[in-house]
This record gives C-alpha cells, sequence and structure tokens, in this order.
C-alpha cells in the first residue's frame, strides 16, 4: 500500500525528471483502489516509453491526453 507522502515525494522526482520534456504535459497524484499512484499525462504515445513504471515502490502510471492548449 502506498501511502500519500511516498507518492508525492515520487510526483516531485518525475516532475523535475521530466520538467523540460515536450512529450509529457503534467504529473500528478491519483487514487487507484486503496493507493495512490504517479499519474503522467502524456501529449502523444510515444513519450511513454521514457517513463519508468515505478519510482522507489510506487506505481506510475500513463495517459495521452493530447496537447494542452490555453483557452
Amino acid at each position: 500500500m502506498t501511502d500519500r507522502a511516498s507518492a508525492r515525494a515520487a510526483k516531485n522526482a518525475l516532475a523535475s525528471r521530466f520538467a523540460s520534456d515536450p512529450g509529457v504535459a503534467g504529473v500528478g497524484l491519483a487514487r487507484q483502489a486503496a493507493d495512490y499512484v504517479v499519474r503522467v499525462d502524456l501529449t502523444e504515445p510515444g513519450a511513454g516509453a521514457r517513463v519508468p513504471a515505478d519510482v522507489d515502490g510506487v506505481r506510475v502510471v500513463t495517459q495521452v491526453i493530447g496537447t494542452v492548449r490555453a483557452l
């Protein structure tokens, strides 16, 4: 079971790592069942190959959302 503090630390590590990656639209936390996971939103499917499956034991999930544009 992953607690929120562990997931937040993993999120911060990934956010720093992918801050300038154009294929990553955002990094956040999500709940799946009783666990917290790190969710990485991608602009394109190919960017998912660069994202690890877990960070310090915290599971990482990806979702392709496309390009984010200001309204």
